[in-house]
């Protein structure tokens, strides 16, 4: 797992429209901040997860969506797997938020 200072100064591999789910729709309890991170998966099977990192400037809340940047564990590999799917999903226990890549 990178250090938060790490994550402060990294380079984003993509960016993509992250939606975080509502609570109510089984989404996070609370909010995540910089530092979290969690498998991401290029569908709803989570067969094949990647380790992923949203580089948020400040805490962002169940049922938010914000254009953030992401760092992998897999660098760049991981990121070209996402960007020509086009979305990913969020795992944590459960899929808690996905994100449509811009770039």
């Amino acid at each position: 797992m990178p250090s938060k200072e790490k994550l402060q100064n990294a380079v984003p591999q993509l960016i993509a429209e992250l939606s975080l789910y509502p609570t109510a729709e089984g989404g996070r309890a609370g909010a995540i901040g910089l530092g979290w991170g969690c498998p991401c998966s290029l569908t709803k099977t989570l067969q094949e997860g990647y380790d992923g990192w949203p580089l948020l400037e400040t805490p962002m809340e169940p049922g938010e969506r914000r254009k953030v940047g992401f760092v992998f564990l897999s660098g760049q590999e991981a990121a070209d797997l996402f960007r020509k799917a086009g979305t990913f999903y969020l795992w944590e226990g459960r899929f808690v938020g996905e994100a449509v890549v811009i770039s």
